[in-house]
């Protein structure tokens, strides 16, 4: 099974598509790509002023990742962790980037190439990697990338949401 889908925002059906391909079911990156699309105001991606998770979603917030993109050399910083995703890692990421990580610091790794294909196209990104974490009881992550622009030359921006998907109980 793929990983990986990139879908067109403007496709009414390009989330459901891209989860079925995935075999994805979860309802959290259902509502982070509601939040996200609705700030779109037909513009192909919403400032990042334009959201405030914390106000309109906050019950997103735990699953949410906020990166900044550094396009020269291109790099990802990890700016805010959520606290579910933070208990689900071996550690608090925050303010590290991806080039000083050695589990991060591969540019063939599923994550590195969701990013950057995100930052590229500016188009949002379904990813469903195995987890690798701390705890024995998830078997994998379903995930959405989505591009939010910024007034700074040479950067962007990301939102992630994760939802960890646990075992099912014999």
């Amino acid at each position: 099974m793929q990983q990986l889908v990139q879908f067109d925002a403007d496709d009414p059906e390009g989330l459901a598509r891209g989860m079925a391909a995935l075999d994805m079911h979860s309802p959290l990156v259902c509502a982070g790509f509601r939040y996200w699309n609705s700030r779109r105001r037909g513009r192909p991606v919403p400032a990042r002023a334009d959201l405030d998770p914390l106000i309109d979603v906050p019950k997103l917030v735990p699953n949410v990742v906020l990166f900044d993109v550094r396009h020269e050399p291109l790099d990802f910083r990890w700016r805010l962790v959520g606290s579910r995703v933070r208990q689900n890692f071996w550690h608090d990421y925050t303010g590290q980037w991806f080039s000083q990580d050695p589990n991060y610091n591969n540019r063939e790794s599923s994550v590195w190439r969701s990013l950057e294909l995100v930052d590229r196209n500016q188009q949002p990104v379904l990813l469903r990697p195995v987890y690798v974490g701390p705890h024995d009881d998830f078997m994998y992550v379903e995930n959405i990338l989505l591009p939010l622009g910024v007034n700074r030359e040479g950067w962007g921006m990301q939102m992630i949401l994760i939802d960890f998907i646990r075992k099912k109980s014999l």
